[in-house]
């Protein structure tokens, strides 16, 4: 008998949970089961100090507690992803919680993702970070693993920003760009950034116009309130106005809190609630929808 869609994700709801930042006793690389990723995402963490230029209101990053580690070593960090990368290999990594729920078609690296404690693009040496796991996914020929980037898009304007995806682009990349927002009021509200919005989108465009870029939105319940329809219409026509403008976008992530965020008067959608603005963006526009709970 074959296990049921349902089945499948009441197994890996748990491991969705369950992203910490540590492997073993790696300092900066560190793998989890991603929802996203549907399946083994290894993560880089470039931000241990826990560095950001957004301070979301979602997020599960506990910035009161002062971090272990500060600075990135490139070269520990280099030797890390080498050691995380052959335990999936020798399947070392499957002998412990949460990997070990996986079945055999589940395991296998998804993506190498620069995530972590904050804004990956804020590190100075990102270019050469991005450069080491393009090595890495080479030497393990990893041909069908991509490399991610998951960011806010408030610096994919810095022209060492713009050379390290050319890597990426070189490399089965892909860049998911954050877009919680379709105004400037709740995009303040929700990010609480240290960069205007318009910034933000403009980043978004010039980036798209070059390769195709996923967008990542996260909705969620703020003190017990869902996000207004017509700030659901405001984000669908901001995506509207980049396509207009030449922006090419792989496809839209539409998902809510899956972890406890570090501010409790957040709290995720139903599933009805996210299908309902999946529903809107759908028929507004003409990119794939994927849907996440």
């Amino acid at each position: 008998m074959t296990e049921s869609n349902n089945e499948s994700t009441a197994r890996l709801a748990g491991a969705w949970k369950k992203h910490e930042r540590r492997w073993k006793d790696n300092r900066y690389v560190y793998a989890v089961v991603s929802r996203r990723s549907r399946g083994v995402s290894v993560g880089v963490n470039l931000n241990p100090g826990k560095e950001c230029n957004f301070n979301c209101v979602y997020c599960q990053v506990n910035r009161a507690i002062p971090p272990l580690i500060r600075r990135v070593n490139l070269e520990i960090l280099s030797d890390e992803l080498n050691r995380i990368l052959q335990a999936e290999r020798d399947g070392s990594l499957y002998d412990d919680s949460p990997f070990d729920i996986l079945t055999e078609p589940e395991r296998g690296v998804q993506d190498i993702a620069f995530s972590g404690d904050g804004e990956p693009t804020t590190y100075p040496r990102f270019i050469d970070a991005v450069r080491i796991a393009a090595e890495a996914r080479e030497r393990f020929s990893l041909a069908s693993t991509k490399l991610v980037l998951i960011t806010n898009a408030a610096y994919l304007n810095k022209p060492v920003v713009r050379a390290a995806l050319d890597i990426l682009d070189a490399n089965n990349g892909e860049i998911w760009a954050k877009l919680d927002a379709g105004t400037e009021p709740y995009f303040g509200r929700v990010n609480r950034p240290n960069v205007g919005f318009v910034r933000v989108l403009e980043n978004i465009l010039k980036t798209a116009q070059i390769r195709p870029v996923v967008i990542q939105s996260l909705w969620f319940r703020i003190e017990g309130i869902i996000p207004p329809e017509e700030e659901v219409e405001a984000y669908c026509e901001k995506l509207r106005e980049l396509l207009a403008r030449g922006g090419k976008l792989k496809y839209i992530q539409l998902y809510t809190i899956a972890r406890d965020p570090s501010e409790r008067t957040m709290a995720a959608l139903s599933h009805d609630e996210l299908d309902r603005i999946a529903a809107i963006v759908k028929s507004r526009i003409p990119v794939p929808v994927e849907v996440f709970y």
